[in-house]
């Protein structure tokens, strides 16, 4: 996993940083919300957190839509 900083600067978004991503790559956008709550520690966890279950999916560690949703109707 790769994890770019980026701004908004006339509503693109550039990243502040140099890749080595080719021309035409795409790539998923995870926003975080400038008003959130969250604290540097809340923030950093949840980053940790997200990343932990993309390591999860690029090693096909997955589960069903299925097994999702029976899970949420247990709670």
């Amino acid at each position: 996993m790769t994890i770019l900083h980026a701004l908004v600067r006339n509503g693109r978004v550039v990243v502040d940083e140099p890749t080595d991503l080719p021309d035409g790559a795409k790539v998923d956008l995870l926003l975080l919300d400038a008003a959130s709550d969250l604290g540097p520690e809340e923030q950093a966890a949840l980053e940790a957190s997200v990343g932990r279950g993309l390591a999860e999916a690029d090693r096909g560690e997955l589960h069903s839509v299925d097994e999702v949703l029976a899970r949420l109707r247990r709670i």
